[in-house]
């Protein structure tokens, strides 16, 4: 790719397609494919490719999409409302307890509190999928307790109301089984085509849409809740943003679509973009008006191995014992052992690089690098 960004426009009525990546990023070429096709739907006005691009189900991961008079419900895809929370941690992380914790902690099936109280304190209504509220899910979700690595804005950091001695704690997920029932009911009735934007379908689907978004933001806080009170710490939830939803915005006095597909937003204050287990992940704000990168940001390093590749290069040179354990003399629960090799440092791209390639792009600035303490996958051996 070009220095900070490569641009090719397609015959027309195709959209405009950007990929955001520096020479120095590995982008893999069926990625800009899915990019490129995705761009010749109909109505679809940009595609743009984060530095985390790479190759999803039938559209690509690390992207954002806008389009005008209709919108693409498969682009969001199967987890809506997946995102990350961060939470600052009322305790010192001098004082973690790292592996008495890794050999404790279980954030599984269903939490024995008052869910309904609890959807209810979130402004959330029930969706019927309560049973999976409050657990990590399957994939590259997680739950991690990080230090304070380094802080490179101390104003933006000091603005967040945070502390470098203390604990955080970033929990990645989304809507479980809820925003899978709602894509295949899309799915089932118009395979990957679009809903105009208006008709009672559309809005249908935007009401579950929105609903989905909501539950997985609940859905993160109780993970949090869940891993605070197995460490026996209170926290304050410090950021909570999206990376995959479909939402409207105005733009050039037209309405149009914006889908996130594994894109974090631009315009809704500071992010964390997380590494693999083993790297450190991204406290950053955005910078610039968002315009030229479809108001996103990458969500995180993005896979630069399929799961099944993983699998096989991984487990030819490291044991499952020797990946409980990172660079940083991290911990990591994850007793599934085809997850803990898929899921593997060394299968995704390189985070600072990544990273690096917005703040070339004039798109972030970093405020701080977190480096983690545990990581929590899962404590069943089936995904």
């Amino acid at each position: 790719m070009s220095t900070a960004s490569t641009e090719t426009s397609l015959p027309s009525p195709a959209a405009t397609v950007r990929v955001i990546a520096s020479p120095q990023s590995w982008v893999e070429g069926e990625a800009v494919r899915q990019l490129e096709a995705v761009a010749r739907l109909p109505g679809m006005k940009a595609a743009v490719g984060l530095p985390d691009l790479h190759p999803g189900k039938g559209a690509p991961v690390g992207a954002a999409f806008t389009s005008e008079g209709l919108f693409y419900p498969y682009l969001v895809g199967n987890d809506i409302g997946c995102g990350m929370g961060l939470w600052d941690v009322g305790m010192l992380a001098r004082k973690a307890k790292a592996e008495r914790w890794a050999s404790k902690l279980e954030v599984e099936g269903p939490w024995n509190g008052d869910v309904e109280g609890f959807l209810a304190e979130e402004g959330v209504k029930p969706s019927g999928f309560e049973g999976a509220l409050g657990t990590v899910g399957g994939g590259n979700h997680f739950a991690e307790l990080q230090r304070v690595d380094a802080v490179h804005d101390a104003r933006a950091f000091a603005e967040l109301g945070l502390e470098a001695d203390r604990l955080l704690l970033l929990v990645h997920s989304g809507s479980r089984g809820l925003g899978e029932a709602i894509l295949r009911a899309h799915v089932d009735r118009h395979a990957a085509g679009g809903l105009v934007a208006g008709s009672d379908e559309a809005r249908a689907y935007l009401t579950r849409h929105d609903h989905a978004v909501a539950w997985a933001r609940a859905n993160r806080a109780l993970v949090a809740r869940r891993v605070l009170d197995g460490i026996g710490a209170p926290a304050r939830r410090v950021l909570d943003v999206c990376h995959n939803s479909v939402t409207p915005r105005r733009e050039d006095g037209a309405l149009r679509w914006l889908h996130r597909k594994g894109a974090a937003p631009a315009d809704e204050g500071p992010v964390v973009i997380p590494g693999s287990r083993g790297a450190l992940s991204y406290l950053v704000a955005p910078v610039g008006d968002g315009t030229g990168s479809a108001y996103s940001l990458a969500h995180g390093a993005g896979r630069k191995w399929t799961r099944t590749a993983a699998r096989e290069r991984i487990k030819e040179r490291f044991t499952a014992e020797s990946l409980t354990r990172t660079s940083f003399k991290s911990h990591v629960v994850c007793e599934n052992k085809d997850l803990l090799f898929e899921e593997a440092p060394q299968a995704y791209k390189a985070i600072d690089r990544v990273v690096t390639d917005l703040v070339e792009a004039g798109l972030v600035k970093v405020v701080a690098t977190l480096a983690p303490v545990l990581t929590y996958k899962t404590r069943s051996h089936e995904e």
